[in-house]
């Protein structure tokens, strides 16, 4: 996965001079200054927030120092950090790594933004020589086909696969003749993920030696990748790859490519994908289907049927039988009552998986040496490295090994039967710190909304980006104008359990009447599952009766679809909660309004949290004043962003939780609104709260 990170480096036979780049900076002034080359070239709207962020983008850039940069909807931050980027990545021989969050706004990037800067450049005889910069999109090894491995599959299908598997393969071959990218995301309908184990190019056979450029999409990428100026990744692979140790090590200058420059788009969400990502994971279903593609009782097929032995594949069976009695002890031990139980004390649960891992993995290292050719030694030798992995992995968390961490089990599934063992660090910042901040070279973080109440200061005390350089520049779209704000102030206050069935019957009620009153589309944001489930089946026969499309989170299509099909049908409404505040971004009537059912305070029980605040608590902090009110605010600021896309855009954003007027931390919550003007309405009022605005046509 982390093989080619070591190329792409500065031209050390190129050494840039202070004047190149003081030339770059003045060419990116010129670009973005009122009448400057983006309204000449590509008439653009002069933007005044755009040329501010793109001359900080561009002076940290150069100077090799960090920037995190608050950018309201509407300031077209994509340009603002791509042309200084690609400038200066062309000028300095330093390549520019692009990081996002979300499929969309790569596709934006890829789409829509990177051919605006081909084309600026190629119209502007100033730019020209930039204009055959060139980009690659990286992901993570296994969304790779990799040919060799492929072949390899076909080879000894027999043995791998049982037949109706084997017909699945023969489709991914088919595949392989026409795809131009060898990219998991292209193969419709998805192949099973234990197919897919065996042809991707997460391997040690996958390597430039075996698999060409001509031959195997990975390689190929690799390639591309390192002669590209403009490397665009995701977060998630991003911080896998700096987690997994990749990158750069020591002095060496550059994040994840030596001498790279990073920006970091939608960058509100690094501080949660980071600890992911520096933490650890493993669950039931991962360790018994990783064994039964060593060995698979029920099919007689897998790995060790080949190079193995009838003892080895008993071996096998044997421990898979012991990982089900394992993980059935912990789910009956701890998890019978709540699906999410933090860790307390060590030896929580039995250690008898430790020994067997270890034994398998000592078992397939020994047939490393004997294997009959060097795919399946490579094989053989990834499959030490993963069992080695999980006994890691499983041993620390038995034994609480880490102390800087939080450790707990959680249910998932539809059935609910599957375990997971998490652990992640309690404080991020330092890991922050080291991989982004401390590595001699620029790490600029951008998006909509990275200041609270206090500015931008608990988001960079959360990331360890104390003392770093930051700017905020504000939307430039009238929300005066085109937005109306309604506060439902006869809202039951949270009340535990009991007044669960009146909160939701309160919320469906208002959400019918505000979805309804609209010509457009709704989003309503919630803060449970519970919640929005109960909400949907009461609004179900409403809505069909209206002919009205009701979409909810978490029952027919995945995120991407809902997204599509909520922008498709115009009039919808659409349930959603945790990811749907934030990377939504459907322009014009399709989304009218954004319903708020609840403020979005985390659950106080959620392991990491409750960790989190334990810490500052122990540090003589407030955590609700610390932790829990600053992350509620920029929740609830990327939430209502949905709304107002583009600057035609209107929109009605209505808030269904009283606590915004009746709790002292209210008025934050009203401040961060884009409109301090609201309407404030009950059951008895709403009618007419509502009714002006419906005869001026704005609903």
């Amino acid at each position: 996965m982390i093989g080619f990170l070591s190329e792409g480096g500065a031209d050390k036979d190129n050494p840039l001079s202070g004047q190149s780049l003081w030339q770059t900076l003045t060419l990116c002034e010129d670009t973005f200054a009122s009448g400057g080359l983006l309204q000449k070239a590509l008439g653009l709207t002069h933007r005044p927030q755009q040329e501010a962020m793109a001359r900080a983008v561009a002076a940290a850039l150069m100077s090799d120092t960090s920037l995190l940069f608050e950018a309201g909807t509407g300031v077209g931050k994509s340009l603002a950090y791509l042309i200084p980027g690609i400038l200066m990545a062309c000028v300095s021989k330093r390549p520019l790594v692009v990081s996002t969050h979300t499929i969309a706004l790569q596709q934006q990037l890829l789409q829509k933004d990177i051919p605006l800067c081909r084309a600026l450049f190629e119209k502007t005889p100033a730019l020209r020589e930039f204009a055959e910069f060139k980009t690659a999109l990286l992901m993570g090894r296994a969304n790779y086909l990799c040919t060799t491995r492929l072949g390899r599959a076909i080879e000894t299908k027999h043995e791998l696969f049982p037949s109706h598997e084997q017909d699945e393969l023969l489709r991914i071959v088919e595949w392989a003749g026409t795809t131009q990218t060898g990219l998991l995301e292209e193969l419709n309908p998805p192949p099973s993920p234990e197919i897919w184990d065996w042809v991707n190019a997460d391997s040690n056979v996958c390597t430039p030696k075996r698999c060409g450029c001509d031959a195997c999409f990975y390689q190929r990428a690799r390639a591309q990748a390192a002669a590209a100026h403009v490397r665009i990744v995701n977060h998630s692979l991003l911080f896998a790859l700096i987690g997994a140790g990749a990158g750069p090590q020591g002095e060496q200058r550059g994040i994840l490519f030596p001498d790279d420059r990073v920006v970091l788009d939608e960058a509100h969400l690094v501080p949660d994908v980071a600890t992911e990502f520096f933490g650890e994971h493993l669950s039931s279903h991962g360790i018994d289907r990783a064994l039964r593609q060593l060995y698979n009782p029920h099919t007689k097929r897998g790995l060790f049927k080949r190079v193995g032995t009838s003892r080895d594949c008993d071996d096998v069976a044997r421990l898979l039988a012991l990982s089900q009695h394992f993980f059935e002890a912990v789910r009956a031990e701890h998890l019978s009552k709540r699906e999410c139980v933090r860790l307390y004390a060590p030896e929580w649960g039995p250690t008898e998986l430790l020994g067997p891992l270890g034994t398998l993995a000592n078992r397939v290292g020994m047939l490393i040496s004997s294997a009959n050719n060097e795919n399946d030694a490579d094989e053989l030798r990834d499959w030490r490295e993963r069992l080695l992995g999980m006994r890691s992995t499983l041993e620390s968390t038995l034994f609480l090994a880490e102390r800087d961490r939080v450790h707990w089990l959680e249910l998932s599934g539809k059935q609910k039967t599957v375990v997971h063992i998490h652990t992640a660090p309690v404080d991020v910042a330092p890991y922050l710190r080291r991989s982004l901040f401390h590595r001699q070279t620029s790490a600029v973080l951008t998006s909509a909304t990275l200041s609270s109440g206090d500015g931008m200061e608990h988001f960079k005390t959360r990331i360890g980006a104390d003392g770093q350089e930051s700017q905020s520049e504000q939307s430039p779209f009238d929300y005066e104008k085109n937005l109306r704000v309604f506060i439902a102030e006869d809202a039951p206050l949270p009340d535990g359990d009991k007044a669960a069935a009146i909160d939701r019957a309160f919320l469906a009620d208002n959400i019918r009447h505000c979805a309804l009153a609209v010509k457009g589309g709704t989003l309503a944001l919630f803060t449970s599952h519970q919640d929005l489930r109960a909400v949907a089946d009461l609004l179900a026969e409403d809505f069909a009766t209206h002919k009205r499309p009701l979409l909810v989170q978490g029952r027919d299509y995945s995120r991407p679809e809902l997204v599509k099909r909520f922008a498709a049908c115009g009039n919808g409404l659409l349930l959603g909660t945790d990811s749907f505040w934030t990377g939504i971004d459907v322009p014009g009537p399709a989304l009218s309004q954004v319903i708020v059912t609840r403020l979005p305070f985390d659950n106080p029980s959620d392991p990491l949290l409750e960790a989190r605040c334990e810490w500052v608590r122990d540090c003589g902090g407030n955590p609700f004043a610390d932790i829990t009110l600053p992350e509620a605010l920029l929740k609830f600021r990327q939430g209502i962003g949905r709304l107002i896309r583009k600057e035609t855009d209107q929109g009605t954003l209505t808030l269904l939780d009283a606590r915004i007027l009746k709790k002292p931390y209210g008025g934050q919550f009203l401040a961060a609104l884009p409109k301090h003007e609201y309407a404030a309405f009950t059951k008895a009022t709403r009618a007419q709260v509502f009714k002006p605005l419906e005869a001026a046509g704005d609903l």
